[in-house]
């Protein structure tokens, strides 16, 4: 019956401790007290999106390929394709088969990291361009990603012709 109680109160324990807030930690160490702080799984997410982000701009200037995935030609989900890859995730190589990926969320939502997809041919009515958002504030939302015009670029979703291009925004991290 102990045996039970005490197996029964460890198995409480061991679940409770797969909580995702941040917390902190006590213990005694050659009698001093020391506190450690585990880390918040939605810092570690913020600092992965950063990363990719960093990693996709560095592409920034490169000239416009399709199909490209090097410094000397990208296209846009070529881009998405190496920045997160790079970063151990695994995304599909076409932009509308990357548009099934994560979860789709409201565009006031989006934070750096976010996936913008956009319908840049109405004629078809399929995704066929993807972008990553590096900034959102104040409700101004700037992305990452590469056109056959321009190449890799910042733009800003306030320009008349990606608004009226958005499709969708996903969050994959």
């Amino acid at each position: 019956m102990i045996k039970k109680l005490l197996l029964l109160l460890l198995s409480i324990f061991v679940l409770s401790c797969g909580s995702s807030k941040k917390t902190t930690s006590t213990r005694t160490v050659n009698k001093k007290t020391t506190r450690t702080k585990t880390t918040n799984p939605s810092k570690k997410t913020a600092t992965k999106a950063t990363a990719i982000v960093q990693t996709a701009l560095a592409y920034k200037g490169t000239r416009y390929k399709f199909g490209g995935t090097t410094k000397k030609g990208m296209d846009c989900s070529g881009l998405m394709f190496v920045a997160f890859k790079k970063h151990q995730i695994q995304l599909p190589r076409i932009s509308y088969q990357q548009a099934t990926r994560g979860e789709r969320i409201k565009l006031n939502a989006v934070k750096k990291g976010d996936l913008l997809f956009f319908q840049t041919n109405k004629n078809r009515k399929r995704i066929n361009h993807v972008g990553l958002v590096v900034e959102h504030k104040r409700g101004v939302i700037k992305f990452i990603h590469s056109t056959t015009s321009k190449g890799v670029l910042i733009s800003s979703l306030d320009e008349r012709y990606w608004k009226n291009a958005f499709t969708e925004a996903r969050r994959v991290l």
